[in-house]
């Protein structure tokens, strides 16, 4: 299945939107139309592009993981940088079935590399979210196994980074400081 990635990152299928981003609305360079079109590997972290080179890599750096709900027993990646949930496609951590979480930003989940820490944030939405049966609503720091409540679900948040592991990118230099 082609898909198209618009100016600002989003990935859609061409074949039911076009050259238009359902997200954004921004149109893609009928020029770069090839270089536009990925092809999803079974890793959803990478992307390939046509000519069969892997473009990115973004490496997990923890876990929810379902104990409770109708996604029981189901992981979902977290990320570097913010990971916004909620039940749409466009969401970071997509948790289908659960109908009282908010379709876009019930909460986030932020791990912040420099500082080698993950935080819990409220969402934009109505929904609340707790962590370890308090309601959330400026950002708190997670710790392995806080309880993560959403709707009539719950998480555990199970860390990879942070105090004791932190990925090192060997092809990219350090950043100078002018």
């Amino acid at each position: 299945m082609a898909l198209n990635r618009c100016k600002n990152g989003h990935m859609f299928s061409a074949r039911k939107y076009g050259d238009t981003c359902p997200y954004c609305n921004s149109n893609l360079e009928t020029g770069n139309m090839i270089n536009n079109r990925r092809l999803m590997l079974d890793d959803p972290d990478k992307t390939m592009s046509i000519n069969g080179t892997t473009d990115s890599v973004n490496p997990v750096t923890g876990w929810l993981v379902c104990i409770e709900g109708p996604q029981y027993g189901k992981d979902y990646k977290i990320h570097a940088g913010k990971n916004f949930i909620g039940r749409a496609d466009n969401m970071h951590i997509q948790i289908l079935g659960d109908n009282s979480i908010s379709r876009i930003n019930h909460a986030a989940i932020i791990y912040d590399s420099k500082n080698r820490s993950t935080y819990l944030l409220p969402g934009d939405s109505s929904g609340l979210a707790y962590l370890n049966g308090e309601a959330v609503y400026t950002p708190v720091a997670l710790s392995a196994f806080s309880m993560i409540e959403m709707g009539q679900s719950k998480f555990l948040f199970i860390p990879l980074c942070g105090e004791h592991f932190e990925w090192t990118n060997g092809n990219k230099s350090e950043e100078n400081e002018d």
